[in-house]
């Protein structure tokens, strides 16, 4: 997305996938036209990279931005100095939405992206053991089946959007028939979008928040 980001020894490299997830945001804000300022959440930031490219694509919109580790904190707050972005970004640390416990964001979030990690912690163990070299585990261990963050964010976003309000999310290959399971049973969104990459294989899911005064609001996000 044309933005320079640091990601020392320690934090997750940006990859070509989630390039996919931040374009897709960027067109969704640029459409919306809100009279007051947009709100975004960047869960699981890493180094920012989501945050910062949405933020300097996206001039009206304010982030905030969270990871669990130090490590990833500190370098999104470089990379946020570093594009003179510390006015409309905001950067926190905790175990994902407990992070933004303080901020009064509830309901009044037009967008959340993330990338989570979605590798099961068996294959960190086994075959892609070499991603942990110089990357963090927490960056890549999805649990058990490379779900369970997905499973969490999923739940709780739905707290933090305003109604109508978009979820983006990256996922593994393979992965989508159990996001979108993970979607349905919430009973929060209406059925959700899948985004391909440039050879067709689903990578992200996009979700609009259902209106809880309105039961009858269904179909795809759009």
């Amino acid at each position: 997305m044309d933005v320079d980001i640091i990601a020392p020894e320690g934090v997750l490299k940006p990859r070509a996938e989630t390039e996919i997830l931040g374009k897709r945001a960027v067109e969704y804000l640029l459409r919306i036209g809100l009279d007051e300022p947009i709100r975004v959440i960047d869960m699981c930031c890493g180094s920012g990279n989501l945050a910062v490219a949405i933020a300097l694509h996206v001039p009206d919109c304010r982030v905030w931005a969270a990871d669990l580790t130090e490590a990833a904190v500190r370098a999104a707050k470089r990379n946020v100095e570093r594009h003179k972005l510390s006015d409309r970004i905001e950067i926190r640390q905790g175990d994902l939405f407990a992070a933004f416990a303080a901020d009064n964001l509830k309901d009044t979030v037009d967008l959340v992206v993330c990338n989570p990690p979605y590798i099961s912690a068996a294959r960190l163990d086994g075959p892609s053991a070499d991603l942990l070299l110089k990357e963090p585990r927490e960056a890549f261990d999805g649990g058990p089946f490379g779900l369970s963050i997905h499973q969490r964010l999923i739940r709780d976003a739905a707290m933090f959007l305003k109604p109508d309000g978009l979820l983006m999310c990256e996922f593994g290959e393979g992965q989508h028939r159990q996001v979108a399971a993970l979607i349905e049973r919430s009973k929060a969104y209406h059925r959700y979008e899948q985004v391909v990459d440039t050879i067709g294989i689903p990578r992200v899911a996009v979700v609009r928040r259902l209106d809880p005064n309105d039961a009858k609001q269904k179909g795809p996000a759009r």
